[in-house]
């Protein structure tokens, strides 16, 4: 059986990695939130086809906006964490990092009423130790782990081996994969955000196809400020960060439309 896993990593425009230098973290009460438009745009566009997904949420996101999430979870999307406030596991030792996670799964889960079983590392900054934590505060999968090392930002595992597209590490916690399309010798990363709005969308989709056929299961990322193409204008980032941000927003909410249109996606979950 195919499955088309499909995810949100609910932060805002001013939370990226590619604007942290122009707003850290005792900056983010002083900007514009705009986040309640772009998730309301994600669930019409999700609720046109009865499309369900997981929503991993920024533990500030969820303290500064509650109704935000309520509103998520009453369209019957999967709630997961995404951390407290979006600071890379590479900057974090392991004490941080379970105060961290603790806090969100906590507040989500006092927001909900429901279990948070599902977690997902900022830049995708997994390693081992943090899956070791995870597995002691209660989750009971992570979707973190990017096979493609020349990206700087993505972390790695290798005490724990995540050789397949939902791999069990222990008995009750396992890894969901983000997709990537083997292409000769390569592995070129496929699983939505930048990558989403960079390739071509008919290219993108055939792409999907192909690992599908391979592995069976695509799971595909996504970003509330990536539907944003009024967003503020940020100077003082190197050029790259902002070819990285800004790079065809405008096409977003169209090639989305068209991607749930033409794949039966699912919450995380449902990969277990």
């Amino acid at each position: 059986m195919n499955r088309y896993l499909l995810s949100v990593d609910v932060e805002d425009w001013f939370q990226v990695e590619n604007l942290r230098s122009i707003y850290p973290i005792n900056s983010w009460n002083n900007q514009e939130l705009r986040i309640r438009r772009n998730i309301g745009l994600i669930l019409e566009i999700l609720g046109s086809r009865n499309t369900k997904g997981t929503f991993f949420i920024l533990g500030w996101i969820a303290k500064k906006m509650p109704g935000l999430v309520k509103e998520i979870q009453a369209a019957g999307h999967e709630i997961a964490s995404h951390g407290t406030n979006h600071e890379s596991l590479k900057i974090l030792n392991k004490r941080a990092f379970e105060e961290d996670i603790a806090e969100s799964k906590t507040l989500l889960e006092d927001l909900t009423g429901n279990e948070v079983i599902g977690y997902r590392a900022p830049n995708f900054s997994i390693t081992d130790w943090a899956i070791d934590a995870l597995i002691e505060k209660g989750f009971r999968y992570d979707s973190s782990f990017f096979d493609f090392a020349k990206h700087d930002r993505y972390g790695s595992l290798k005490q724990y081996k995540a050789e397949n597209a939902v791999s069990r590490l222990t008995e009750n916690f396992h890894e969901i994969r983000i997709s990537y399309l083997q292409f000769m010798n390569s592995r070129l990363p496929w699983g939505g955000g930048g990558y989403f709005r960079l390739y071509p969308y008919q290219l993108f989709k055939l792409g999907i196809r192909k690992i599908i056929k391979s592995e069976s299961i695509y799971c595909f990322y996504i970003h509330p400020w990536e539907f944003d193409q009024s967003q503020p204008k940020v100077n003082g980032i190197s050029r790259f960060n902002r070819f990285r941000h800004y790079n065809n927003l405008d096409k977003t909410k169209d090639r989305f439309r068209n991607l749930i249109s033409s794949f039966d996606f699912e919450p995380l979950k449902s990969a277990l």
